[in-house]
Formats: structure tokens, C-alpha cells, sequence
């Protein structure tokens, strides 16, 4: 699957910012499913620093500095990206889940050291009793690990509502916990939560879905969102992605940008600024499927 994907965040102050830094994560992570065939980065207006690298989780950030007095900032990311489907192994062949907590607590291999530090609380993603008690039905002793964890990504689909006005960031898990409505950011962080409560190892997927539209409708365009997802780690068969949102195994139709411990970690555009005032965002994610590559001229950043 071949995608074009065009990302622009815009935002809007009453009161002219002086200076602005920002970070990222707007360029797709390479991996052995996906790659990016040509990126593209723009800032309006124009930053006076622009700095590639690596963050901590290996995913391709880009930080750059905005000094000019501007009311207005958008950031825009296009590429073409290849994605490969993956075919998941049988989930009752996977060990038993208890066993592969047991194993991330005494298994020293860099394999699992990498994923043992995504057993511990993140900004976002508190261990709790109340989210083990919600983990449990899904996660008898013995049961395999994927086969609990498609369960538990099962239970959260049919009984949490997509709800876009009901959370922000700052609702707790405790919250959406409480009132089983959020959307896939939400849904990603109370996985990931209920996983690491059980002692597992759990990250947060930042990216894109496919989307189509109902039946009889045309696809808008800029309609779609960026997306959010869970990875659960499986000694012998490596990371698996779970996406509680669709209750399903992400294949070629999810995009992969980015993975950390949590949103905090991998979000799209944070930073600081001086000055501003109140402010707006705006936000437009474009993702078509072509038959092939587009080439890009020269990156403006």
C-alpha cells in the first residue's frame, strides 16, 4: 500500500509571539514494513534554526526555532510512504502473559532491557489497581499473552464510545475509566495502562489510518486525523500493535510515525513560546492512497 499523507497544524494568536521553539514528530519512522519514499517539511514563517535527529526512542524528530514576531504558525508534513501487511502470529501460540512478566523482570538481553522500561509509569500512563482490576477477566493465569491482549483490546472497543468532546489532555485515566468515553488517544493510554498494571511491557503508537467514507458519500478531503494505537511486547515474536480503537491488529492500512512511552512522548507539534495570548489550533491530516510514488522536490526545511 502506497499512501500520500499531508499534515498541517495551524495556529492562530490574538497577541504577536516574539520567539517560538518546537519539536516534531511529523516524519514516518522507517521500519522493516514501511518505508518513506520522499518527505517534505514546511514552516510559515520561515525558522531561523532547523535541527534533525534521532530522539531517544530512535524516531526522526525535527526541532526548529521561529524568532521572527508572527500571529499566525503552520506547520505542514508531506510524504509518500510504502507500507508491507503484517500477519500476525497465532495468538495461542504466544507464551502465557504471567510468564512473559515474569521474564521482563530477570531477562538481561538488550531485547528485553529495551522493553522493560516500557513496564514503568509515564507522564500520561499511571499503573493503578483500579486498571489491573479492569485488565484481569482478560488475563487468567496461563492464557497466552496476545490472546489476552486481543481480548482486553476487544473489551475496550465495545465498551468505551468514541467521543470527541468528552476528554483533553488533562483527563486522568482514572476518568475516562470512569466514563468510558474518549477517543484514540484515550483508548491507547488505558491499554497501555492496564498492560503495564499487570507488569507488562507496553508503548504508545503514534500515525495514521485509512479511512473510508459511508457508503454513498465522497471521502473529504483533510477529514482524516492522526491516530493512535498500543504495541505490546511478546518475547519470540517481538512487538505486536494492537489498535483498541477499531479492535483490530494493525496491517497495511496504519502508517506508522512514531513510538515513545506515551503521547507526551511522540506528539505531533509541542514547544514554547513568548508572547501569544490566547490561541487557536488547527489541525488537517490528508491520507490517499496512490498507485505510485510521488516525487517531491527539494525539502523547504
Amino acid at each position: 500500500m502506497i499512501y500520500r499523507v499531508t499534515h498541517t497544524t495551524t495556529y492562530t494568536y490574538s497577541q504577536p509571539v516574539s520567539l517560538c521553539h518546537n519539536l516534531a514528530h511529523l516524519t514516518p519512522r522507517p521500519s522493516p514494513r514501511q518505508a518513506v519514499a520522499d518527505f517534505r517539511l514546511s514552516v510559515d514563517p520561515d525558522p531561523a534554526v532547523v535541527h534533525e535527529r534521532m530522539d531517544f526512542f530512535g524516531n526522526p524528530a525535527t526541532f526548529f526555532t521561529v524568532q521572527e514576531p508572527h500571529k499566525k504558525l503552520a506547520v505542514r508534513a508531506e510524504h509518500t510512504t510504502t507500507v508491507e501487511p503484517f500477519t500476525p502470529p497465532n495468538p495461542a501460540l504466544t507464551p502465557p502473559w504471567n510468564e512473559v512478566r515474569d521474564h521482563l523482570r530477570t531477562d538481561r538481553t538488550p531485547a528485553a532491557l529495551d522493553a522493560y522500561h516500557y513496564t514503568f509509569d509515564s507522564p500520561y500512563v499511571a499503573a493503578s489497581a483500579s486498571l489491573a482490576e479492569y485488565a484481569a477477566p482478560s488475563f487468567p493465569p496461563g492464557r497466552p499473552l496476545l490472546e489476552a491482549a486481543l481480548d482486553l483490546t476487544g473489551r475496550i472497543h465495545r465498551e468505551f464510545r468514541y467521543d470527541p468532546k468528552a476528554t483533553t489532555l488533562s483527563t486522568s485515566l482514572g476518568e475516562v475509566l470512569a466514563g468510558r468515553r474518549g477517543v484514540c488517544q484515550d483508548f491507547a493510554h488505558l491499554e497501555i495502562g492496564c498492560l503495564r498494571s499487570l507488569g507488562l511491557a507496553a508503548r504508545y503508537v503514534s500515525g495514521y489510518l485509512l479511512t473510508r467514507p459511508a457508503a454513498g458519500k465522497e471521502r473529504l478531503i483533510g477529514a482524516d486525523a492522526s491516530h493512535a494505537w498500543v504495541s505490546v511486547y511478546c518475547p519470540g515474536f517481538d512487538w505486536i500493535d494492537l489498535d483498541p480503537t477499531n479492535d483490530l491488529i494493525p496491517s497495511d492500512e496504519h502508517i506508522l510515525l512514531a513510538w515513545g512511552r506515551d503521547y507526551d512522548d511522540v506528539s505531533p507539534v509541542k514547544g514554547v513560546i513568548l508572547g501569544g495570548g490566547d490561541h487557536r489550533i488547527a489541525v488537517a491530516v490528508d491520507v490517499v492512497r496512490v498507485e505510485s510514488p510521488v516525487q517531491f522536490r527539494a525539502a523547504d526545511v
